[in-house]
């Protein structure tokens, strides 16, 4: 539809209905077609013109949906084993009660740097992190937190949704994603640690209502080395590169890699129910993407690039700006790192790419960024983690600011080191 653009308007009404439906339960795919589709209308581009957008734009992340779906056979080795379980009960046990919130930030961040989702790395640590953090005379806000900014630290440097599709939107390794996601990680550990040791005697304390004696309760767990083989074998296929300038994509890897724990873990009569499991957990990401495509044909079609970029000059902040503050606005709107980074990434990554920025560090502003505001109340990782400690709504609104105040630090350090200094080439 050459010629046919979609106003300013269009785009803010395309976020804002997709916003609306999705804090109304409607689910978050069609939540995005639909403001999709009434954005489109809404700023001028007819229907012919808004469905050529939508078409376009989810074109845009097929491969990245591929990949992903790929993935879910790592992801589903990891949590139907008791491998994800193991991992984090080894850790929390070693470290003892006295050390209870480290022990639950390292092993929840260890989950999500291995590959499992934030919200399933939560509900695996939540039971055994109750117990441990209830005997040290902690609260819940405490655990929570720590849980939260690990994640959110896990995510950043690991080969989930969010790290894939910032390496397919920016045509970079996803081992280049996860190498400058180690020091927002090493930043958000730091802060998180700090945070969840002033909150720790805030909020509502732990009973034996909310421990319930379920962490004991799990079925035959495998042994550490093999739960981990699975992740280690996925990390280095990926490192081939980079050491050894042998090509294989996460496409590749990560099915092997998690094939390859599921043998070592004695568990090969189980690969098909691991494989149903992983394209259960992915299919919902993938669906997640397809409304993501559908509403970033619509923004990139629009006029509002352009006016973040006008708003960026008229206060006198470098053009590599566009990269975190664009990572922050979509991971805000979305309510998801992967939406968010998914959004940032094909809208306005060519632009920041343009200006002279290179494509790694675009990435890695990009990326981390988009977890100043991923976990707010429209997304479904703001419920998932306030129900895998039994908290309340009112007291999980609570957490909002630190966590945002943990998001900010991951931004911050990664504009300076990659936009102020530029160490990414």
């Amino acid at each position: 539809m050459d010629g046919v653009t979609v106003s300013v308007l269009g785009a803010l009404v395309a976020l804002a209905v997709a916003i609306v439906l999705i804090l109304k339960k409607v689910q978050p795919t069609y939540a995005m077609i639909f403001g999709a589709v009434i954005g489109g209308l809404v700023g001028g581009a007819g229907l012919t013109g808004t469905v050529s957008f939508i078409i376009s734009g989810t074109q845009g992340i097929v491969s990245a949906i591929i990949r992903i779906v790929t993935a879910g056979i790592l992801a589903g080795a990891l949590i139907e084993s008791g491998a994800a379980e193991r991992i984090a009960e080894s850790i929390i046990n070693k470290m003892g009660a006295k050390r209870s919130l480290i022990a639950i930030t390292l092993a929840t961040w260890l989950l999500t740097t291995v590959g499992v989702f934030g919200d399933v790395a939560c509900i695996t640590v939540a039971p055994i992190a109750l117990q441990m953090a209830r005997r040290a005379g902690y609260h819940k806000m405490g655990v929570l937190m720590a849980q939260l900014g690990a994640v959110r630290a896990g995510n950043v440097m690991s080969p989930n949704p969010n790290a894939i599709a910032a390496a397919e939107a920016f045509n970079l390794p996803l081992t280049s994603i996860i190498a400058v996601g180690v020091i927002p990680a090493v930043t958000a550990l730091i802060v998180t640690s700090l945070l969840a040791k002033r909150l720790s005697m805030r909020g509502t304390e732990i009973t034996e209502a909310d421990i319930g004696g379920e962490a004991a309760q799990h079925k035959d767990l495998p042994p550490l080395w093999a739960a981990l083989s699975g992740p280690v074998v996925t990390i280095a296929i990926l490192l081939l590169r980079p050491i050894a300038g042998i090509t294989i994509d996460p496409l590749i890897a990560l099915p092997v890699g998690g094939i390859v724990g599921t043998i070592a873990m004695g568990k090969t009569r189980d690969m098909g129910h691991y494989f149903n499991a992983g394209l259960a957990k992915m299919s919902g990401v993938a669906m997640l993407l397809v409304g993501t495509g559908a509403l970033s044909g619509i923004i990139s079609n629009s006029g509002l690039k352009d006016v973040i970029i006008s708003f960026i000059e008229t206060l006198g902040l470098p053009g590599f700006m566009l990269a975190p503050i664009s990572g922050m606005l979509m991971g805000a709107a979305t309510a998801s790192a992967t939406a968010g980074t998914t959004l940032a990434s094909q809208i306005f990554g060519p632009t920041v790419v343009a200006s002279g920025v290179t494509p790694l560090a675009a990435a890695a502003m990009t990326h981390a960024s988009c977890f100043v505001f991923d976990g707010l109340p429209h997304g479904s990782f703001f419920h998932v983690s306030a129900g895998g400690v039994n908290m309340e709504i009112s007291e999980r609104l609570k957490l909002l600011g630190y966590e945002a105040i943990n998001g900010l630090a991951m931004m911050a350090v990664s504009t300076l080191v990659f936009g102020v200094l530029k160490l990414a080439g």
